[in-house]
């Protein structure tokens, strides 16, 4: 069965702390190019993204946008920077002093400057790429469930112009079946009728029997035609990935 080659597919996940939402959308392309946006931190499951997906989906242009919050406290240091946090104290003393300012400095004051507290985060990697793998593969199984769905709509609608298509081919090929024989009846009358009396010669009424039966048999087309049906309808039932190069050639002008 052919599958549409635009869909979209949504899925999130919250697990210990954390959350993760992923979006993936597709649309027509010659071949499978993925594009992943996602937190520069989580950078380094691109690669593991990329072939989650491709061994789901085959063909398109396929766009998946990745958001992720980390509410985990585990994994995660606060430091402070001593070195730093000393200069602040040491300069604020230093201008307390040469403008006669008192020095009442707290150290909740000093922990609200520029880069004295940080928060290192040792996320556990392969956990958290376990975790989003997990909701990839949920948003790709949206994804392709949608273009499954749209594809068998696309085939409904393909089927049913190829079977008007086939019904009108074969009323075509019956009403041609006769056409050489009602030609023959036609050309000998009007030969008579030029000739009247004389004798018909035979053999070059053959010649013209040939003639107009090679200009106007039309038994060619049909079989083409019957061929490109029955071709359409193999790709209609295959679950191979049609490739957009796919062509039926007009083998006469070959």
């Amino acid at each position: 069965m052919i599958k549409s080659m635009t869909g979209f597919g949504k899925a999130s996940l919250e697990k210990n702390s954390r959350k993760y939402q992923v979006e993936i959308k597709s649309v027509n392309h010659r071949y499978l190019d993925i594009s992943v946006k996602m937190p520069r931190g989580l950078s380094y499951l691109e690669e593991a993204i990329k072939k989650e997906i491709s061994e789901n989906v085959k063909r398109g242009k396929i766009d998946v946008f990745v958001t992720f919050q980390n509410n985990s406290i585990e994994g995660r240091e606060i430091k402070i920077n001593t070195g730093l946090a000393k200069g602040y104290i040491k300069e604020l003393r230093k201008l307390a002093a040469e403008e006669n300012l008192l020095s009442d400095i707290q150290v909740n004051d000093i922990a609200r400057y520029p880069d004295v507290l940080t928060i290192q985060d040792n996320q556990d990697d392969e956990e958290i790429k376990m975790e989003m793998l997990e909701v990839i593969e949920s948003a790709t199984e949206g994804l392709v469930n949608m273009r499954k769905v749209e594809g068998e709509k696309i085939a409904k609608d393909l089927k049913e112009r190829l079977d008007l298509i086939q019904n009108k081919v074969n009323e075509v090929s019956k009403f041609s079946t006769g056409l050489i024989e009602e030609y023959v009846v036609k050309l000998e009358e009007r030969i008579k009728q030029i000739l009247k009396e004389q004798e018909i010669d035979k053999s070059r009424l053959a010649q013209e029997v040939v003639i107009y039966a090679d200009k106007c048999s039309i038994e060619e087309e049909i079989t083409r035609l019957n061929s490109h049906i029955a071709q359409f309808n193999e790709l209609l039932n295959s679950n191979e990935a049609a490739r957009k190069e796919t062509r039926f050639y007009n083998t006469r002008d070959e």
